[in-house]
């Protein structure tokens, strides 16, 4: 069983002993740490909190225990229900909450769940705040409500109704576009509540074609979650088999989106947020902000446009605080992750799929065609799993003295800087383990660049 406390939020395995898994003790513990911390930052307000949820089969239990602790605490909750990240960030703002609470593992296995923390900007916590809510935590100081001071919960199952209204609204979503283009789209949501948000979007979006593949919100993963390509063969095939025009992938919470095209070839996740940029960069000028994992296509169409790229530590939350920074007209993950601030600050894989149409549609080009625009890299993805009386820190120095000649940037791990290329060595904030990506022109050049890092952790690590 695992339980892992970090910054960006409490994620861990259903069941076990207390602290060893994701059990009721340890669910009302943090939610109630949470509550305390939402107190402190505004005392004495009453205090509405959001709770969403993604299908996995252990949400109604967490749902249940959060949305009882959070009135047991004095907080009025809106339990907006099955929904997705992006979604319950919306409903934060829009309900002028106190803050909110995701109950997803994002793209974890089923037995994964987590509570992602949101401020009452609908933004996640700050590395400040998120080290807060441990610290309160660790010492169990929260304090329950008298029975006649404890808080309400009200229900709404509208706000993904909302959110794609917000979408359609945006100036460069255009739906006549869309509809002209006669697209035919495939969908596979891991059957989890993307099987509930994109056929509504793509019906508002005027797609009147849609081929749904595991669709129906049971929380039963057909597939491993994360949206990567060794994954996507069942919507690969789907696409072919009908004939789609193209098929979109999200994960579990829908902040992520893959894509395939019309071939049934994934476009590539790093390049889910170049397309939607490249889109965006012709009509709002400006800069551009992703993460040091992060494909440098981005900074190359950025650069095309006139504007400047700027790379952030990873992490959503650093992503945003460096476009809020620079001033960013779009930003997000290599990982198929888009945060569009015209509608929030946040990764949402809706409006991520509203504008790629708009600009697939405009563009006249299939799927394939319009990749084949953008320069070809290649990222190998990589980890090194260690053990705790590993002094990863030391080893870390010892690369830096052994690539200095080199620009090296350490904001966030190391990320070493070669002609055309480049290795970014970071430790995981989730898991026990050094990652370790490399980009080149080739994949076997990245998987070959990755090899000789990984061989250089593993020498220093020898050697001490």
């Amino acid at each position: 069983m695992t339980l892992i406390k970090s910054i960006s939020g409490i994620r861990g395995t259903i069941g076990g002993k207390m602290g060893e898994g994701l059990n009721p003790i340890d669910i009302v513990r943090f939610t109630s740490s949470y509550l305390t911390f939402i107190k402190e930052t505004h005392p004495g307000k009453r205090l509405k909190i959001i709770v969403g949820r993604d299908a996995r089969i252990s949400g109604p239990m967490v749902s249940n225990l959060v949305v009882g602790t959070l009135m047991g605490m004095g907080a009025d909750v809106v339990d907006i229900g099955l929904t997705t990240t992006p979604t319950t960030e919306i409903a934060v703002v829009d309900e002028l909450a106190h803050g909110g609470i995701i109950l997803t593992a994002s793209h974890n296995p089923k037995q994964w769940n987590a509570l992602k923390l949101l401020n009452h900007k609908g933004e996640f916590l700050s590395a400040a705040d998120g080290l807060r809510v441990l610290a309160i935590a660790d010492k169990n100081s929260f304090c329950f409500a008298d029975v006649n001071d404890l808080g309400t919960c009200k229900t709404d199952d509208t706000y993904i109704s909302k959110h794609i209204d917000k979408i359609l609204n945006l100036p460069l979503v255009d739906t006549e576009a869309i509809k002209n283009a006669h697209f035919r789209i495939a969908v596979d949501a891991v059957n989890s509540t993307g099987g509930i948000a994109i056929p509504q979007l793509l019906k508002a979006l005027k797609v009147n074609k849609i081929d749904c593949i595991y669709c129906d919100p049971t929380g039963h993963f057909p597939h491993n979650p994360e949206p990567l390509p060794e994954h996507l063969r069942d919507i690969c095939d789907e696409v072919v088999r009908k004939k789609a025009d193209l098929g979109f992938v999200v994960d579990p919470d829908v902040d992520r989106l893959a894509i395939i095209n019309e071939v049934g070839e994934t476009f590539g996740e790093e390049y889910t947020l170049v397309a939607v940029a490249d889109y965006i960069l012709q009509h709002k000028p400006g800069n551009t902000v992703s993460n040091l994992s992060s494909t440098q296509a981005l900074k190359e169409v950025t650069e095309k446009h006139g504007g400047k790229y700027f790379a952030s530590a990873v992490g959503e939350v650093n992503v945003v605080e460096m476009m809020k920074l620079k001033k960013a007209v779009i930003g997000g993950e290599g990982n198929g992750g888009v945060i569009f601030p015209e509608l929030h600050y946040g990764r949402d894989a809706l409006v991520g799929i509203a504008l790629f149409l708009t600009y697939l549609a405009k563009s006249g080009k299939k799927c394939s065609t319009l990749r084949d625009q953008y320069p070809d890299y290649y990222i190998s993805k990589n980890k090194i799993e260690f053990s705790p009386e590993m002094d990863i820190e030391k080893i870390m120095d010892s690369i830096i003295e052994k690539y200095k000649s080199y620009r090296v940037t350490t904001i966030d791990g190391i990320k070493i800087h070669f002609p055309n290329e480049w290795v970014h060595l970071r430790r995981s904030n989730t898991e026990p383990i050094v990652r370790i990506y490399a980009e080149s022109d080739m994949m076997s050049k990245a998987d070959n660049l990755a090899k000789k890092i990984i061989n250089d952790f593993k020498d220093i690590l020898n050697n001490r």
